[in-house]
């Protein structure tokens, strides 16, 4: 059963939990909107929170307070980090839970979440929306960042092996930033996976993007096992050079990002971007023979779970 509740988080006095007999969110709307924290029943909350930002609402900056956003890409200085201060509206009934923040004064475009949380089981399905309230035609992606608490570790597929001479297409693109050193020890440049730590004591950015045609990204972090899985557009424009997934970290966190495909939106109209998302109790795995037996059955099992 699942259960939909008000209540006082951190310095927001207007915070939402949902739950069931499995996991709990909790979703501010003083602000945001965030899911600011996803974690089995009796459990740690997987994300990243910003204590000294918590129960903020109001600022001329944009505060990143932790937890699951939506923006839109292609990443700007201005308009992606338009601030979300204002007070979200939301609506439940019964089964679906969707927030719906203030249009963005200076961009046009108004987003919206729309939470389903399984019956039972960590079942989660995430649907990300933009639409445009301008009076011309736009080109974006929606883009959604997970920001994983510190210490966590991001697993993403390599593509399918295939031989050569048999195989003389290429198999996906690797974006890099002009911040990105391939040499750091927080990536492993696995056969079968590519594995980003987070670390502490680390504090230099780094970053990657690439074309996921697997579609999932999972994350250790905090005794737990975050998996996201998405619908993949292998004929479609997508931003960053092609890319439809992105590992970001530095000393702080760790993000998960999944971007749709680049959508020519018209007046009126919008984009969507689903996630699916599970978690379990983490059993370790950090060799690729290991991630094979750990991750793979608990992959399957975010198949169709909402």
């Amino acid at each position: 059963m699942v259960t939909l509740d008000t209540l006082s988080y951190k310095g927001w006095k207007n915070c939402l939990r949902l739950a069931n007999e499995s996991v709990e969110l909790i979703v501010t709307t003083d602000v945001g909107p965030r899911i600011i924290s996803y974690a089995l029943l009796g459990g740690r909350n997987v994300f990243k929170q910003y204590d000294e930002m918590m129960g903020a609402t109001s600022g001329n900056e944009w505060m990143i307070f932790g937890g699951h956003r939506l923006w839109h890409a292609p990443e700007d200085a201005v308009r992606t980090y338009a601030p979300d201060f204002e007070p979200v509206a939301y609506a439940w009934d019964g089964r679906v839970l969707t927030l719906r923040p203030p249009e963005e004064a200076d961009t046009g475009i108004r987003k919206e979440m729309e939470i389903h949380l399984a019956e039972e089981g960590p079942g989660l399905r995430v649907v990300h929306r933009l639409y445009n309230h301008n009076l011309w035609e736009v080109e974006l992606a929606p883009w959604c960042l997970s920001v994983m608490d510190r210490g966590a570790r991001a697993v993403a597929p390599q593509e399918p092996f295939g031989p050569h001479p048999e195989n003389l297409l290429p198999a996906r693109p690797l974006v890099l930033w002009p911040f990105t050193d391939m040499a750091d020890p927080r990536w492993t440049w696995g056969t079968r996976y590519l594995q980003l730590q987070q670390d502490p004591d680390r504090d230099s950015p780094q970053k990657v993007g690439f074309f996921n045609s697997l579609g999932w990204v999972a994350c250790f972090v905090n005794d737990s096992l975050f998996v996201v899985k998405y619908a993949v557009h292998p004929k479609a424009a997508h931003a960053d050079l092609g890319a439809n997934t992105e590992l970001f970290t530095n000393g702080d966190m760790l993000e998960v990002e999944t971007l749709g495909a680049l959508t020519r939106i018209a007046p009126g109209g919008n984009a969507e971007h689903t996630e699916h998302w599970g978690l379990f109790p983490a059993v370790g795995g950090t060799s690729e023979a290991e991630l094979d037996t750990v991750l793979l059955p608990r992959i399957a099992e975010v198949d169709d779970v909402v």
